[in-house]
């Protein structure tokens, strides 16, 4: 059998009741795979000398950051420039930090600048490649720290003549072009915070965005390019601003030449203004605890929450946990690829601003996994000799849909790190990724955190951290993470419960933008005095911790809970299916039953007998009650433009209900629609 699972007293997270008998036990069943990898043999020397060489180097060091944080993040942030030394590392009063007070920085200074003094302006800070592929290939553009510098410069002047001062908020709506992290890098130089929204939202998505940050400009594409067709940036912001008239200047970069309208004089041409512009633009120091950026997360009710991150313990964060993470170093000929889009936090955090510092060349990737053809990621990884690949869960499962036969035409033996972000990976597409991707020799670092942490906060180290499929392993140093009641109360290994962090990052949110009560109420009131990650997680008998998924994704059946994640990983470990995504549905005997709706392998026989053998094989793998009560076939799942699928649209198919949710985010609309005419199987 290829999982295991234990069958554990029953009754709410962190709350076990009686144990009954047989098929009718209430059970909490905990994910505990039997297959560990250890590090490949040399995997230190491979990596050129590994920051975390061991798992004995590891404990030292993530003891002493939890021992003694304010010497251990006072060093790491000593690697940094600082304009006005830090005097205190750490200012804790719960739920409020402040990280290296008293110190000024920028971090587009020690992104880029600083790089230029060092004498690497030369070096390759970013590889873009264009999603449209011509005769003579796709378009490539390969940006040094220098050109970072010149056009940083550049724009943040185009900025200043807008009137963008020290503390505005710029809203920035772009595609995956060069041009956007320019903009990012731009703002931060010259002390203006930037909110990127996601080139996948709707014109009312951006009206929200742009009303609670209250910006003056905003920055957009006429257009950006997503499986050879053009997705109208300009329009959609035209169509926003009927609505802001508090937006002053709309700066429009022509990249799809797509027709589009001219609003003077509040329109601007990217070109033309940066073509006008010095190339003289110094980094303002800023304090520590000065805005960096907004960044909006939204859920299934509510406005968006806007993320507040402040600049330096970010910038020190993101940079170290970049660096350990994926064993980033400059002299390796390395190159590092993030599949994500920059309007998500992991573009933030893992194309730009964690990896600029470290010095390893940076691919930026415009386009769909599977154009023009389903190998175009591994073209790419084999282009650009890829060293470190970093994608989701959701893109290595439709890669196993799609076939071995687009991976084996590449050479992808420059490969030495993979890593996964974005939700729990199942074992059976982890196991797919370790043979198929990685030939069996490249660690994967399954890495777990949010929006709202900044950076990673549990993750394997390559060189050091046994791995086990599913489980995102051991705490980022300083990371004091732990499995509690509702009373705060540690819980035993195999007994699920809460995720919390019990002490504070230096990345750490600072806060919901304008609503404090909201930030209060929604990571810091659950557990007194601890971080709430919204997750429900239990650790095995190592230690490892394992997700569950969200906490309203952990299904109460018969007044017992299951984790979603369990029940798609027994589907997907079934050899027909390639993909599932379990939710609640309305059961009148046990209050909530289990919904699935699940992809098949190419060629497979959608009947009920398969029905029933699903259902049959999820009670082997768990145990009766979490058979599920409805298993729906579908070619594919809704899913944003980032790979995370919406469950709370599958929860209104299984409920039979009307949605009138927001699906702005969703790739493709039309997978809703042949969902709602399915009927049940």
């Amino acid at each position: 059998m290829r999982l295991r699972y234990s069958l554990l007293k029953p009754g709410p997270i962190g709350m076990p009741g009686a144990q009954m008998n047989n098929e009718e036990i209430n059970i909490e069943s905990v994910l505990a795979e039997d297959r560990v990898f250890e590090p490949p043999p040399g995997c230190s020397e491979t990596l050129g000398g590994a920051f975390i060489p061991s798992m004995e180097a590891y404990e030292t060091a993530w003891r002493r950051s939890i021992e003694d944080p304010e010497g251990y993040w006072g060093e790491v942030a000593n690697e940094f420039e600082w304009s006005t030394p830090f005097t205190e590392v750490l200012d804790w009063k719960c739920p409020d930090a402040r990280w290296f007070v008293g110190g000024r920085t920028n971090i587009t200074d020690n992104c880029v600048d600083r790089q230029v003094r060092d004498g690497h302006g030369d070096d390759v800070a970013i590889i873009w490649e264009g999603e449209p592929v011509e005769d003579g290939g796709p378009e490539i553009i390969k940006l040094t720290y220098r050109d970072l510098q010149r056009e940083t410069a550049r724009f943040g002047n185009v900025l200043k003549s807008l009137g963008v001062e020290k503390g505005d908020v710029v809203t920035i709506y772009m595609g995956m072009v060069p041009e956007v992290a320019i903009a990012m890098l731009a703002c931060a130089r010259i002390g203006a915070a930037h909110s990127v929204i996601f080139g996948g939202f709707s014109a009312s998505a951006i009206v929200d965005r742009v009303n609670d940050a209250d910006s003056k400009v905003i920055l957009t594409c006429d257009g950006s390019w997503r499986r050879g067709s053009v997705v109208p940036l300009k329009d959609n912001v035209d169509e926003a601003c009927r609505d802001l008239p508090g937006v002053q200047s709309v700066v429009t970069l022509r990249r799809c030449n797509n027709e589009i309208t001219m609003h003077a004089p509040r329109d601007r041409d990217w070109h033309e203004m940066v073509s006008a512009a010095d190339e003289e633009c110094p980094c303002e120091p800023m304090d520590s605890e000065a805005l960096l950026f907004l960044l909006y997360t939204s859920g299934s009710t509510g406005k968006p929450k806007g993320i507040v991150h402040t600049t330096g313990g970010y910038m020190v964060y993101t940079a170290h946990t970049a660096r350990n993470t994926f064993n980033l170093r400059p002299d390796e000929e390395q190159v590092y690829w993030c599949t994500a889009d920059v309007g998500w936090i992991t573009g933030h955090s893992y194309i730009v601003y964690g990896c600029l510092p470290n010095r390893v060349p940076t691919v930026m990737y415009e386009g769909a996994p599977n154009f023009p053809a389903e190998d175009r990621f591994w073209d790419i990884c084999e282009r650009h000799a890829v060293t470190q690949f970093y994608t989701a869960p959701t893109a290595i499962r439709a890669f196993m849909k799609w076939g071995d036969e687009h991976v084996q035409r590449h050479d992808l033996s420059r490969l030495k790190v993979l890593g996964t972000v974005g939700e729990p990976i199942n074992p059976e597409a982890w196991m797919w990724y370790h043979r198929t991707i990685g030939g069996e020799r490249c660690p994967i670092v399954d890495t777990w955190w949010q929006t709202e942490t900044g950076g990673h906060m549990i993750t394997p180290h390559p060189a050091a951290t046994p791995t086990v499929p599913g489980s995102c392993t051991l705490p980022a140093m300083g990371i004091d993470a732990a499995i509690v009641d509702e009373n705060g109360e540690e819980l035993p290994n195999g007994t699920g419960g809460l995720l919390v962090i019990r002490k504070p990052w230096p990345s750490m949110l600072r806060g919901i933008h304008g609503d404090r009560e909201r930030y209060l109420e929604t990571y810091w009131s659950r557990v007194e005095g601890m971080y709430t990650a919204g997750d429900g997680a239990r650790r095995d008998e190592r230690g490892y911790f394992w997700i569950m998924g969200r906490i309203d994704d952990v299904i109460n059946v018969s007044g017992h809970r299951l984790g979603t994640m369990e029940v798609e990983s027994a589907l997907v470990a079934h050899d027909t299916v390639v993909e599932a995504a379990v939710v609640d549905m309305p059961h009148e005997i046990k209050g909530s039953g289990i919904a699935a709706f699940v992809t098949l392998a190419s060629g497979t026989v959608e009947d009920d007998a398969l029905v029933e053998e699903l259902r049959r094989h999820v009670g082997q793998e768990i145990g009766a009650i979490a058979k599920p009560d409805m298993i729906r076939f579908t070619h594919a799942l809704p899913k944003t433009r980032s790979g995370k699928i919406m469950r709370r649209l599958l929860r209104d198919i299984a409920a039979g209900r009307d949605s009138n949710q927001d699906t702005t985010t969703l790739e493709d609309a039309s997978i809703m629609d042949k969902l709602r005419g399915n009927e049940e199987s």
